[in-house]
């Protein structure tokens, strides 16, 4: 018995407004020839397929036309949970017809926990695997509110409601095992925020209870479950140190701060209900870099990216001590006739001036524009060396905005 296990595809994604539509078909490709190639038997989608609960059409496209691909493979299972980013009547609205196809969706919990454990079976029709398929656990399924509530107590509540969801849940896949076989292993999804969990900055992941729930600690899930697949977090990672307790992470960097962290799916292999688990390094569709410096760091890396016929997507953050009011377009310049592209420049020198009163009771309107400028220059620590060509250059932004302002037809100026 093998399983696959991947989660966080978000699915119709942009970065900083850049489509990346290949860069997902790119990877289901490879999913679906990794499912091939391992003869996995159970694919496991531990939420968040799409990034939006109202997914574009080619996002469905994709999706719908990687169910008809696996339908076609080694694998005889499918099994996708909702996360926080999906929509449970959008993943829902199909679950009839494509439960045909062996290919199991739950969007939402409900009030039959029984509709979340899976008996699955071989082709043969021998009992070989239960999935306790739990999806996002929303605050309204698992927490009945009640008027003059402290946080403390919201908090105790959701706590309570997570561990007895999975408990129950737990208890069904038991009566199964014991209905069945001693040896039939019993697999878990959840899509959450555990205790100790490993973020990235920028990578969208969102805290999704409130207070310290947002961080559920590991003892709420029941000793019965063999492999737990989890989603939400984008590092893939062990929970508690557990080798069968496991985030996939994303299988795409979903921001600059992911460009150089490892992207895995993880394949589960049970002998009896003991499960070995190998990651698998998921290729890299396009090379994201993020690149901070001075100018001249910048400029070095640059060089070193166009000898190497490089073709990465590029966040630029500049910190140097100069003040370049040309940056991106002298770094596109640099760019010429290179597959790069520049997705995000961040100048650190390009900040709000912070301007404090030098005299009690003075406000900006005892000071003119060019008065405003140069506090501005002065908070900033520009060089007194730059400020002559930077004035310059910013008497010649009023003029040519002074220049536009339309006349009054009594013949007044605009001041």
């Amino acid at each position: 018995m093998k399983i696959l296990h991947t989660s966080d595809w978000h699915l119709g994604r942009t970065l900083y407004g850049k489509k990346r539509y290949e860069e997902f078909a790119a990877f289901l490709h490879w999913l679906t020839d990794t499912i091939n190639q391992h003869q996995v038997d159970v694919l496991l989608v531990a939420g968040d397929v799409f990034d939006t609960g109202t997914p574009s059409n080619r996002a469905q496209e994709l999706y719908y036309r990687f169910l008809r691909n696996v339908g076609k493979s080694s694998c005889r299972h499918v099994v996708i949970t909702a996360g926080n980013h999906d929509s449970p009547s959008f993943l829902n609205a199909p679950k009839d017809l494509l439960r045909t196809l062996n290919i199991h969706v739950i969007g939402a919990t409900s009030g039959s926990p029984e509709e979340e454990v899976l008996l699955l079976s071989s082709q043969t029709g021998t009992p070989e695997l239960v999935v306790c398929a739990v999806p996002y656990l929303r605050d309204r399924d698992i927490r009945l509110a009640e008027a003059g509530e402290s946080i403390a107590d919201k908090e105790s509540k959701l706590l309570d409601g997570i561990r007895s969801h999975y408990a129950l849940v737990g208890e069904l896949a038991e009566q199964q095992r014991n209905a069945n076989h001693p040896d039939l292993p019993i697999v878990a999804t959840g899509h959450l925020f555990t205790a100790g969990g490993q973020t990235i900055d920028g990578d969208g992941v969102r805290e999704l209870y409130i207070g310290s729930l947002a961080h559920v600690g590991a003892s709420v899930f029941p000793a019965c479950i063999d492999y737990l697949a989890l989603g939400h977090l984008h590092v893939p990672q062990k929970v508690g140190g557990s080798e069968t307790r496991r985030y996939s992470g994303s299988p795409l960097p979903m921001g600059f701060g992911e460009s150089r962290q490892r992207k895995t799916v993880c394949l589960v292999e049970f002998r009896g209900r003991a499960a070995s688990v190998l990651p698998l390094d998921v290729p890299i569709f396009q090379a994201l870099e993020q690149i901070r410096g001075n100018l001249i760091a910048i400029e070095t890396r640059l060089a070193e990216l166009v000898a190497a016929h490089s073709q990465a997507w590029l966040e630029i953050i500049y910190t140097g001590e100069e003040v370049i009011s040309n940056l991106r377009e002298h770094l596109e310049s640099l760019l010429a006739g290179t597959s790069m592209e520049i997705l995000r420049i961040k100048n650190n020198r390009v900040t709000d001036c912070g301007l404090q009163p030098t005299n009690e009771g003075e406000s900006l309107d005892d000071l003119d524009v060019t008065d405003v400028f140069k506090r501005c220059l002065s908070v900033h620590a520009v060089p007194e060396a730059q400020w002559p060509d930077l004035l310059h250059t910013y008497q010649e932004v009023l003029h040519s905005l002074h220049e536009d302002v339309p006349v009054e037809p009594s013949g007044k100026g605009q001041g």
